[in-house]
C-alpha cells in the first residue's frame, strides 16, 4: 500500500532539494504517518482525505526543522511516543 505522503511530496513540502536528506525525509514521514495513525485508528495510503495527508506532511516539517533543538527536540520525541504508551496501574 503507497504511504499517505510520497518523499517527493514531502521534499517538496519542505523545500529540500537535495537527495543528501532522503532518509531523514523518509522515516521523518513514516514517524508522522505512525502518529497520525495512532491517533485517528486509521491506516493511512495514498487516497486517504487530504486533512490527514496534510498532518503528516506538517509533522513531517515541524520535526525537520526542529531536529536539533534542545528541549524543543525532547517535547517533539514525547508527541511521537504518547499515543504508544501504555498506562500501567
Amino acid at each position: 500500500m503507497p504511504p499517505p505522503v510520497s518523499l517527493e511530496e514531502a521534499k517538496l513540502f519542505l523545500r529540500v532539494d537535495q537527495e543528501a536528506e532522503d532518509q531523514l525525509v523518509s522515516t521523518l514521514i513514516a514517524a508522522a504517518q505512525a502518529k497520525v495513525e495512532a491517533e485517528t485508528g486509521l491506516v493511512l495510503d495514498d487516497a486517504s482525505p487530504a486533512p490527514l495527508r496534510l498532518a503528516v506532511l506538517q509533522l513531517t516539517a515541524h520535526a525537520y526543522e526542529h531536529r536539533e533543538q534542545g528541549e524543543a527536540g525532547v517535547r517533539l520525541v514525547e508527541l511521537w511516543l504518547k499515543p504508544y504508551r501504555q498506562v500501567r496501574l
